[in-house]
C-alpha cells in the first residue's frame, strides 16, 4: 500500500467506521483502510455485521447515525469542506439534513447504483440503506429530521430501481443525468453536495454487496468528478461502500476530490 495522500487545508476528512446498517465488514473496513490513506481521523471501530430491518438498525445504530451527522456539522462550523467515509449509505439519513440546515440551496449529487429512495411501505427487502434518501427527503419518518427537497436532488449512474420505488422518483421530482457533460452544465456554479456510493463502479471492478451490472470503471469515475468538482462550489462530500482489497485504485480515482 502507498503512503498517505496529500489533502487540501480547506477539506476535513472523517474516516466513520462504526456500524449502520452494514451486512457485511467490507464497507466498514473499506472507509478505514481508504482514511489512513487520505489521512483521515478514524471515529469509532469497525462493528459487527449482520442482517436487520431498518427499524432494528435505526435503534440500534441510533448514536452511529448521530455521530456521522455530528461529524458534519463540525465541520461546516468550522468553515471546512468535510468529506466523510462510511460503510453504507445509511448515514444519509443524519448527514443530508445537517447538509441543508447550513447549506438550504445546495443541490444533492446522487452517484449510486442504487436509488435508496423505497419507503418501508415500497421497500421488498427493509434495508435501511435502500430507504435512506427517500428518508431525508421526509417521504417516511426516521428519527432523524428530513430537509431535502427531491427536486433538488440529481442522480447519475443509477441503474437499479424497483418499480414502486421509480414511482416515488418520478412524483417527486427527482432528476436523473446520463452524460457527464450535461451533468457538469446542470451544477455549474451550483453548491453541490456529493453522495458517492461506490457501487456506482461496475462490481467486475469493485465488489459489491448489492451488485448492479454495468456501472463506471475508474477512469469513467475519475473524470466525471474532475467535471463535477470543476463545474460546481462541492461543499462537502459522502463516500461509502469502498472495499479494503481495493484501497489503492480508489484513492487514485477520488484524488479530484481532495
Amino acid at each position: 500500500m502507498e503512503g498517505p495522500l496529500n489533502v487540501d487545508d480547506s477539506r476535513q476528512v472523517v474516516a466513520f467506521l462504526c456500524r449502520t446498517s452494514d451486512r457485511s465488514t467490507d464497507g466498514m473496513a473499506g472507509a478505514a483502510a481508504l482514511g489512513e490513506r487520505f489521512g483521515a481521523r478514524a471515529v469509532g471501530s469497525v462493528g459487527e455485521a449482520r442482517s436487520t430491518t431498518y427499524q432494528q438498525d435505526l435503534t440500534d445504530s441510533r448514536g452511529c447515525l448521530l455521530e456521522a451527522g455530528g461529524q458534519l456539522d463540525d465541520a461546516f462550523e468550522a468553515g471546512k469542506v468535510p468529506i466523510l467515509l462510511a460503510g453504507t449509505c445509511s448515514i444519509s439519513v443524519t448527514t443530508l439534513p445537517i447538509v441543508m440546515r447550513h447549506h438550504p440551496e445546495a443541490f444533492v449529487l446522487w452517484l449510486d447504483a442504487h436509488a435508496d429512495f423505497n419507503t418501508p411501505d415500497t421497500s421488498s427487502s427493509q434495508f435501511l440503506g435502500g430507504m435512506c434518501l427517500a428518508g431525508a427527503c421526509g417521504l417516511w419518518d426516521t428519527g432523524f429530521g428530513a430537509g431535502v427537497d427531491p427536486a433538488r436532488v440529481v442522480m447519475f449512474g443509477v441503474r437499479d430501481v424497483e418499480g414502486p420505488e421509480r414511482v416515488l422518483l418520478e412524483r417527486q421530482g427527482v432528476g436523473t443525468v446520463d452524460r457527464p457533460g450535461a451533468l457538469a452544465d446542470l451544477l455549474d456554479a451550483r453548491k453541490v453536495f456529493i453522495h458517492l456510493d461506490l457501487d456506482i463502479l461496475d462490481p467486475s471492478v469493485l465488489p459489491s454487496d448489492f451488485p448492479a451490472p454495468g456501472g463506471l470503471d475508474h477512469e469513467q469515475l475519475r473524470r466525471l468528478l474532475d467535471l463535477v468538482c470543476g463545474a460546481a462550489e462541492v461543499v462537502g462530500v459522502e463516500v461509502t461502500g469502498a472495499h479494503p482489497d481495493h484501497t489503492d485504485a480508489l484513492a487514485e480515482t477520488l484524488a479530484p476530490l481532495l
